[in-house]
């Protein structure tokens, strides 16, 4: 009986707990997140590589709504900053209003490619 009532309890508390959410990650780059309110422009995907290169570009764009607030490259440029290093990425610091990157022999940009509606590029390259 005692079995039964702790597997019920058990049981309870899991029902009870919501999931955390999982972060997404861009299509491709299993190692960039994508943004809260920002989608990848999947027709715009670049990707070349063999056992020793590799050079992956995606787009995003923010996801228009009449609800959602304009996203500000401001915003996205401190999610990276605050995400990427949590996955190896070593901030190296800006060029203009391009965001660099560096892990294990490739970089990282993010870089503005239009404000309205906001465009980012991602690009990883392998570096020479």
């Amino acid at each position: 009986m005692r079995k039964i009532i702790s597997t019920f309890i058990f049981a309870a508390l899991l029902l009870s707990v919501n999931p955390a959410q999982a972060t997404q990650f861009i299509d491709g780059m299993d190692d960039v997140p994508l943004p809260d309110g920002m989608t990848q422009i999947t027709q715009d995907d670049f990707s070349f590589g063999n056992e020793e290169t590799r050079l992956l570009e995606a787009h995003l764009t923010e996801i228009r709504s009449k609800n959602a607030p304009k996203i500000k490259f401001a915003k996205i440029s401190e999610f990276y900053q605050e995400s990427l290093p949590q996955l190896g990425w070593i901030y190296q610091g800006n060029r203009g209003n391009d965001l660099l990157f560096y892990r294990d022999g490739e970089t990282l940009e993010v870089v503005r490619e239009s404000v309205s509606p906001l465009i980012v590029r991602i690009t990883v390259k392998t570096k020479p």
